[in-house]
């Protein structure tokens, strides 16, 4: 009961942080229709710029500045590079944030270099949030579920409680319709896409002192990303949730379970020879192969149900 208990509070943790940073490609692309390569590299941006500023001005500072300045960033490409492409499709779109991703590497590591950041929680937020079966849960991933849960509340109110998300939404299926009542579309799609980019910023900030913050951080999550969002269904923000979570979990628990299917046979009176098909691969112990189950989860999800848990459109 302890390591079922543990695991799901990690799990549900470590989910809640892959759906903060894939909360925002999802607005992208359900907005836009742009599928932003980029994407974790705003997560990586959110992470350096916090922890510069919390050199000078603290962590609380920090977690309102850093995600400001890459929403900033973010809506800049989208007005001086991205809208000029978007006209001609989605390849071109695709090309210039996946060069933008290798852009942003470089800058990196010039101007913070490539070893690691001592980016370090908050001593306020150091220590136990509560201890169970005499195992303790560390008070700042109860605080990263916390930012991730007011940041999906705030978003969904947003959209659906506001004028500014009825103009946003009326925007994506009837553009002429929405200029033509004063409104600049161009402005709009702007303003999603910086929004977007500072979620991701958000993601980096609260991430990148429970994790690591050093240039290949973005390569650790970026394509864990996009199979949150395609297992989740494209465009869909409900489903970037679910699919956070259940791949969050699935992966925790993995990574603790130390056995393989061979010795679960054997613990069963089952003996499966070696010359057996595949035994190269049951003889992995889970806590190898946890790396790759949200590949395979994303080829099952394709297979039976391309358009995504809940999504609407197929692909």
């Amino acid at each position: 009961m302890e390591f079922f208990t543990i695991s799901l509070l990690n799990g549900i943790s470590y989910g809640l942080l892959l759906f903060m940073l894939s909360s925002g490609l999802t607005l992208i692309f359900s907005m836009m229709g742009v599928l932003n390569f980029a994407h974790a590299s705003f997560y990586m941006l959110g992470a350096y710029f916090a922890y510069t500023t919390s050199q000078f001005l603290g962590f609380w500072v920090a977690l309102v500045v850093a995600p400001l300045l890459v929403g900033l960033l973010g809506a800049g490409f989208e007005r001086y590079f991205l809208r000029r492409v978007h006209k001609f499709g989605h390849v071109p779109e695709l090309l210039i944030t996946f060069g933008l991703s290798y852009v942003l590497l470089e800058l990196v590591q010039l101007i913070w270099g490539r070893s690691s950041m001592d980016y370090r929680v908050p001593s306020l937020l150091e220590g136990p949030l509560f201890t169970l079966y005499e195992t303790q849960f560390p008070m700042y991933r109860g605080f990263m579920m916390l930012v991730a849960v007011l940041m999906l509340m705030a978003v969904w109110l947003l959209l659906t409680r506001t004028r500014i998300g009825l103009v946003i939404q009326a925007a994506l299926t009837h553009p002429e319709t929405v200029e033509s009542l004063g409104h600049n579309v161009p402005r709009i799609f702007m303003l999603v896409f910086g929004g977007g980019a500072a979620l991701a910023g958000l993601a980096g900030v609260v991430g990148g002192n429970a994790f690591v913050t050093e240039p290949g951080m973005a390569a650790a999550v970026g394509s864990v990303i996009f199979v949150v969002v395609v297992v989740g269904g494209m465009g869909s923000l409900a489903g970037a949730f679910l699919a956070s979570l259940l791949i969050g979990i699935l992966q925790t628990f993995a990574v603790a379970i130390d056995v393989s299917m061979v010795s679960v046979a054997a613990s069963m009176g089952l003996t499966i020879a070696p010359e057996t098909f595949g035994f190269a691969v049951l003889k992995l112990k889970i806590s190898q192969i946890a790396p790759i189950l949200p590949y395979l989860f994303l080829v099952l999800i394709l297979i039976f149900r391309p358009k995504g848990l809940l999504g609407t459109r197929e692909g």
